[in-house]
């Protein structure tokens, strides 16, 4: 099985408090509780620069990496994701 990210953030979804919601209330399958909830996006002016800089941080504790290279890694995956495609 293929290991689901958030298609704005890059979040592992890994549990089901992972998932964002639909407006109904329902899992949504494709974007992360932070930045889906109830249907609509909970940062709709965001852009892509602006969600690698929101991202650099968590990587960076998550990843153990510098921000630098954080920063590269995100620069190369979220343009990519659906939200920004």
């Amino acid at each position: 099985m293929d290991k689901q990210f958030c298609q704005s953030c890059s979040m592992p979804l890994n549990t089901a408090e992972d998932f964002g919601t639909n407006a109904d209330g329902s899992r949504n399958e494709e974007y992360c509780t932070y930045c889906y909830q109830g249907g609509a996006f909970t940062s709709p002016d965001a852009t892509v620069q602006s969600m690698i800089e929101e991202c650099v941080p968590h990587v960076v504790e998550g990843q153990g990496i510098s921000e630098q290279q954080a920063r590269e890694m995100l620069n190369q995956f979220i343009p990519s994701l659906k939200r920004w495609a």
